[in-house]
């Protein structure tokens, strides 16, 4: 019983972070977004929603897989952190339209990943594995920034 709950609080926190970030990514998404010159490499709008709930199932479980492992507050702040600066990404970059202060955001975002990834593998190799496909999306997605900066 003890597992199934540490299993859906690890699920809730990534997912929670996604609601925050829709919250200010709705609005814009079919306005502001719209109007941005975007590279010739830009996914269609479709694909974020099922990348991204593929992505926060993934962080959820590897939080998981640490969390019945080992209770080490360093690995659940960094991840906390990192869990903010996903959140806060959106905030800046579809809720405040500054596509310039959201690319600086993402770079502090990718390195708190490496980070999180870090003390993950010290506790669980495959809940580090787990954050690849997170990390290289955040990598994608901070190219993508930076040419919507670049060209708008």
């Amino acid at each position: 019983m003890k597992k199934i709950f540490k299993l859906i609080i690890s699920l809730l926190i990534p997912f929670l972070a996604s609601a925050i970030g829709s919250l200010f990514t709705a609005s814009s998404v079919s306005t502001w977004y719209l109007t941005l010159i975007k590279p010739t490499f830009n996914p269609p709008s479709w694909i974020f929603g099922p990348v991204w709930t593929i992505l926060y199932l993934l962080i959820g479980i590897a939080l998981y897989l640490v969390w019945i492992k080992k209770k080490d507050i360093t690995a659940f702040i960094i991840f906390g952190i990192q869990m903010f600066l996903n959140a806060l990404w959106s905030v800046i970059f579809f809720g405040l339209q500054k596509p310039f202060f959201a690319f600086t955001e993402i770079i502090l975002l990718w390195i708190s990943i490496i980070l999180t990834m870090i003390y993950f593998y010290r506790i669980n190799k495959i809940s580090a594995y787990l954050l690849i496909p997170y990390l290289l999306w955040v990598s994608f997605a901070a190219v993508l920034n930076y040419f919507i900066f670049m060209l708008n």
